[in-house]
């Protein structure tokens, strides 16, 4: 078991991680009410789990719990669709982001992020992990689950259907 004074606190992983988890949140569904949610749902599983956290990548821990909430959502929005909000602008309330999220979602163009939601899920998540976020091949093993060679050939196929999206958009010359 690990000593009570090496596991963090909700409020530190909240604190010192948050803005971490919401641009992995926001590379991974493309928009800011989805990443919110995400970012969520997240919070609410590191409450659960660090009760049984063991102090190793914290980093790869919280990009895990990310991915596999990512995932767990996109199965359900499967499962069971939403009718979109009707157009109707006295139904919808306009709010405005903090400055820390303004500066996490602006990190990348438009076009880029549009051209990153096209890609598969799991191409797109070994992509933000890497390219975005910069975490090695080996963190991003132990947060997706699976071996490092398979983390190599999604990033390497993941760039290359990216590449191939933005020549066919005209956003970058081959």
């Amino acid at each position: 078991m690990t000593d009570a004074d090496d596991v963090p606190t909700w409020e530190d992983v909240a604190r010192d991680y948050g803005r971490f988890i919401y641009t992995v949140a926001y590379r991974l569904t493309g928009n800011r009410s989805d990443a919110d949610d995400l970012v969520q749902e997240v919070m609410v599983r590191v409450r659960r789990g660090l009760k049984t956290y063991e102090p190793r990548s914290m980093t790869g821990w919280l990009a895990r719990i990310a991915t596999n909430a990512f995932y767990d959502e996109t199965r359900r929005r499967k499962r069971r669709p939403a009718d979109p909000l009707p157009d109707d602008p006295d139904r919808v309330i306009a709010g405005t982001a903090g400055a820390d999220v303004a500066s996490a979602s602006s990190g990348l163009p438009d076009y880029l992020q549009a051209a990153l939601a096209t890609l598969g899920h799991d191409f797109r998540v070994a992509v933000v992990l890497c390219d975005v976020v910069g975490m090695s091949y080996d963190e991003i093993s132990d947060a997706t689950d699976v071996p490092v060679g398979t983390v190599r050939s999604r990033i390497h196929r993941g760039r290359t259907q990216l590449r191939d999206r933005l020549v066919a958009s005209g956003d970058v010359t081959p």
